[in-house]
C-alpha cells in the first residue's frame, strides 16, 4: 500500500472512531431525483422547460482558497447542468457571521450558503433555513463522521468544501533549521523556541489580529489537550455543568494567549495584519511560527509556491509532553436556502460539487489539508509537506475534534474577548470568565438542558 493510500485509509479510521464518540448526532424539502452516487447529475432539460440557464446566488468567503475552487466547479458545472453561479462574497468572522444571520432573517440569503460545519450552524437553526439532503443517494459517499457534523433533527444538510484540516502552529522550517531549533513537545519548549527566534531578530509568533479571527487558535487548538486531561468537559460544558474559568486544562489557552503577548513575541503591528500579511511574513520567515489551521496551506501554495514545502505543522504544546496531538476541524460546507426559487439546480450543483468530475476541479484549486470526508477521495503523493507532518499522529490516534464538532455550544464573541486578552486588556482568567457569559445566550437559544 502506498504511503499517501496508506494516511488516507488511517486518517478515516482516525477520524471516525474520535468524532463518532464525541458528537451527538441531531441530523428540507427534497425537489427532484437524484443520479446515482459518484455520478455526474443527468444535464437533460425536462419536457417543455425553456433551456435559458438558471441563475444560481452562492455566498462565500474570499479568504483562502474554498472561493478560487467553488468557482473552478462552478465554471464545470456550468457547462454540464445549465445553470450560471453568481458569487456573492461575504466578509470574515463576526461580520460576516451577522451578515448570514441577518440575510436569513429577512429572506435574503443565496441560493446556496458556504459555511461553517459543527456549532455554528446549529446556531443558524438548519431545520427551520436549509434544505434536507438526508435522502440523497450521494450522502452514502459522505463519512459519518463528517455527517454528524451538518445534521439536526435526524436530517442532513450540507456537502463538505475540500478536506479536514487541523489546528496548531504553522512554522518555517528553513528557518528552525538555521536556529538549531527542533519541534517542541511541551509548551515551556515551545517558549524557549520562540526566546531564541526573537533573540535572532526575527518575529517569534505571527499575529494577525486585523483578520479577527485568527485570534482564536491558541483556545481552539488546545482541545486536543483538553479533551486528554478532561475526557468529559465537552459533554459538562454542553450541560454547563463546567467552565473554561473553573478547568485549569481549558483555561490554559486563554493564559497561552496573553503570554505570548506580554513576552512580546507577537510583530509590533500585529492590531493591523491581516491573515494574508501572516502568511507571507511566515512564507519568508521574517515571521517564523503562526498559530493557524493548516487549511492556510492551500493559501500559501497559491501565493507561494516556491516556499510552500519550506512550512511545517506541530501541535499546540501542552505542559506534558506525553500529551501532544492535533484538534481536527471538518470541512465548512454547502447549503441549499430552504426560501430559495431554485432548490432543484441547487441540488444538481451540490451533487455535481461532491461527484469525482467536481472533486477534481476542486482540487485543482485546493489541495488537501488533511484527510478527505468523502470515500474515494484520496490525500495525494504530493501532499503538501505540512499534510505528510500530520500523518504520525493520525497513525497514532493522537486526534481530537474540535469543541465546535463534539458540542453546539459557541459564543459569537470568542475572537473579540481573545483580542483583548492577546493585547493585555483583560487577564487570561477575567477573559475566560467573560466567555462563559457569552456562550450562555446562544445555549438558551438552542433550549439545551441545564441552561
Amino acid at each position: 500500500m502506498k504511503r499517501a493510500q496508506l494516511f488516507t485509509v488511517v486518517s478515516y479510521a482516525a477520524l471516525i472512531s474520535v468524532l463518532a464518540a464525541g458528537c451527538s448526532t441531531s441530523s428540507q424539502p427534497s425537489g427532484g431525483g437524484s443520479s446515482a452516487p459518484g455520478s455526474t447529475p443527468s444535464t437533460a432539460p425536462s419536457a417543455g422547460k425553456t433551456n435559458e440557464p438558471t441563475t444560481l446566488t452562492l455566498l462565500i468567503g474570499s479568504t483562502g482558497t474554498a472561493y478560487p475552487a467553488t468557482q473552478a466547479v462552478a465554471a464545470e458545472a456550468e457547462k454540464k447542468l445549465n445553470i450560471k453561479i453568481k458569487f456573492d462574497i461575504k466578509p470574515d468572522g463576526t461580520e460576516g457571521d451577522n451578515l448570514v444571520k441577518t440575510r436569513l432573517a429577512t429572506g435574503e440569503m443565496a441560493d446556496i450558503l458556504f459555511y461553517n460545519s459543527g456549532s455554528l450552524l446549529q446556531a443558524l437553526n438548519p431545520e427551520e433555513n436549509f434544505v434536507d439532503l438526508s435522502k440523497e443517494p450521494y450522502m452514502a459517499n459522505l463519512l459519518d463522521s463528517y455527517k454528524e457534523t451538518i445534521s439536526s433533527g435526524g436530517k442532513v444538510f450540507g456537502v463538505p468544501g475540500g478536506s479536514s484540516n487541523v489546528g496548531g502552529i504553522l512554522y518555517n522550517k528553513k528557518v528552525y533549521a538555521e536556529l538549531g531549533l527542533s519541534v517542541p513537545k511541551t509548551w515551556a519548549d515551545f517558549i524557549a523556541n520562540s526566546d531564541k527566534i526573537k533573540a535572532a531578530g526575527k518575529t517569534a509568533i505571527i499575529g494577525s489580529y486585523k483578520t479577527t479571527w485568527t485570534s482564536q487558535l491558541f483556545v481552539l487548538a488546545n482541545q486536543y489537550n483538553v479533551q486528554s486531561q478532561v475526557p468529559t468537559f465537552a459533554k459538562d460544558y454542553t450541560a454547563n455543568k463546567t467552565k473554561y474559568a473553573t478547568t485549569p486544562a481549558a483555561l490554559r489557552g486563554f493564559e497561552m494567549t496573553s503570554e505570548v503577548f506580554k513576552k512580546g513575541y507577537y510583530n509590533k503591528d500585529f492590531l493591523a495584519t491581516t491573515y494574508d500579511t501572516g502568511l507571507k511574513m511566515l512564507a519568508e520567515g521574517s515571521g517564523v511560527q503562526y498559530p493557524m489551521l493548516t487549511s492556510a496551506i492551500d493559501a500559501l501554495a497559491q501565493n507561494f509556491p516556491d516556499k510552500v514545502q519550506d512550512i511545517g505543522v506541530f501541535p499546540i504544546p501542552s505542559d506534558n509532553a506525553s500529551l501532544n496531538g492535533f484538534t481536527v476541524w471538518m470541512p465548512s460546507s454547502y447549503y441549499i436556502n430552504k426560501k430559495s426559487k431554485n432548490i432543484d439546480a441547487a441540488k444538481k450543483f451540490v451533487e455535481f460539487l461532491i461527484s469525482p468530475e467536481g472533486q477534481k476541479a476542486y482540487m485543482s484549486k485546493s489541495k488537501a489539508n488533511g484527510p478527505f470526508v468523502v470515500k474515494g477521495i484520496q490525500v495525494p503523493d504530493d501532499a503538501y509537506q505540512a499534510v505528510k507532518d500530520m500523518q504520525t499522529y493520525f497513525d497514532n490516534g493522537k486526534t481530537l475534534p474540535a469543541l465546535e464538532f463534539i458540542s453546539p455550544v459557541k459564543g459569537p464573541n470568542l475572537e473579540s474577548i481573545l483580542i483583548e486578552v492577546g493585547t493585555g486588556q483583560k487577564t487570561a482568567a477575567e477573559g475566560a470568565a467573560d466567555y462563559d457569559k457569552d456562550v450562555k445566550k446562544q445555549a438558551q437559544q438552542l433550549n439545551l438542558p441545564g441552561w
